[in-house]
């Protein structure tokens, strides 16, 4: 496998540690490349074997990776300079949004990602395609809370006489929100637009009885695995994670908050026609049922789910999968992109600061 660095003029440039993650390639000296960007880790580990070894072998090209745990200050850059030197970045859809309404961002279009235009049209938006799915779920100790007295809604979560118990919740609002709102009726398919000023007065009702604020996923995980809470919100992969490590910790995905990650593509990408060859390829129903055998993420296409690739008793266990993603709220990035969206993350700061 031929490897081949940016990483030295992607910090030169930009004064950021993008970090050369790897490269994977089909030949040293194919004449079509792309730059592709992800998270690192093990999520980039399993998406490389799943999906991109794959797709740069069938379309015959390289594709160079680099890792930053948060893209959005380095495409603003590197779109301003004129010569942006990444092609397709994996980021929350939010930040897809925003940045094509911003110039940041290609407008894609599908007649050429057929893939992405057989998915649903909830899944896409006119800058981005869904890549994977995870949910954020209310997990809880098994320990405190044994079979036939578990909590299965944010209803629950809400109950503190009915379910005693120290709690956590993300400091952040999104999907934050939703779950006040479900906790306070609303079903999962009406939740958009949210009632923001409804939301937050039902977080003042739990607020008391928060006992810590998370702020990464890996703390979310701690906290529950330490015992230091009895229940939190936290990302699906992160509780199964414990599982399978022996703790005594469980979730439920009904009324999960079903949330994405989408590829898009920076604004004067250098190889633009490739990145859409590529994006078409990455969301092809074999590479995207691939994923879920090496990480704890659900397919974005459907289609995924028909290949028999994924085994009976894994797609029982993945957040997109029909039976489990019925049971959940779709996350709309298309609200929180939104002026009103934007104004319930800055009303958030006050909030927890109060």
């Amino acid at each position: 496998m031929a490897v081949a660095s940016n990483t030295g003029l992607g910090r030169a440039l930009f004064g950021a540690a993008l970090g050369l993650f790897a490269s994977t390639s089909i030949a040293a000296n194919a004449a079509e490349q792309i730059t592709f960007v992800s998270q690192g880790g093990a999520y980039q580990k399993a998406q490389t074997v799943a999906i991109l070894d794959p797709s740069a072998k069938k379309l015959g090209i390289t594709i160079n990776q680099d890792s930053i745990p948060d893209a959005w200050p380095v495409i603003k850059s590197q779109v301003a300079s004129g010569k942006p030197i990444w092609d397709v970045v994996d980021v929350p859809t939010g930040y897809c949004l925003r940045g094509g309404e911003q110039g940041l961002i290609e407008k894609l279009d599908f007649s050429k990602i057929p893939n992405a235009a057989a998915m649903p049209e909830a899944y896409r938006n006119a800058y981005s395609v869904a890549y994977e799915f995870y949910s954020s779920v209310l997990a809880y100790s098994q320990k405190k809370y044994p079979e036939g007295a578990t909590p299965n809604s944010w209803a629950d979560f809400w109950d503190v006489k009915k379910f005693p118990g120290r709690r956590a919740l993300r400091n952040h609002p999104i999907a934050t929100l939703e779950a006040a709102l479900m906790a306070d009726g609303v079903a999962p398919d009406k939740l958009y637009p949210l009632d923001v000023d409804r939301a937050f007065k039902k977080l003042e009702e739990i607020k008391p009885n928060i006992t810590v604020w998370w702020t990464s996923g890996a703390q979310s995980a701690q906290l529950l695995n330490d015992g230091e809470v009895d229940m939190v919100m936290a990302w699906n992969g992160r509780v199964s994670a414990l599982t399978k490590e022996g703790a005594k910790v469980a979730y439920t995905y009904n009324q999960g908050i079903l949330q994405s990650t989408s590829l898009c593509i920076l604004k004067g990408a250098p190889n633009l026609a490739t990145a859409v060859k590529f994006l078409n390829e990455a969301v092809d129903p074999v590479h995207q049922a691939n994923l879920p055998l090496h990480i704890d993420y659900g397919p974005a296409n459907p289609k995924a789910f028909d290949t028999g690739v994924v085994k009976p008793e894994r797609v029982a266990q993945l957040p997109s999968a029909p039976d489990n993603a019925k049971k959940q709220a779709l996350m709309s990035y298309a609200w929180w992109a939104s002026p009103d969206g934007e104004a319930a993350e800055k009303r958030w700061v006050s909030f927890v600061q109060k």
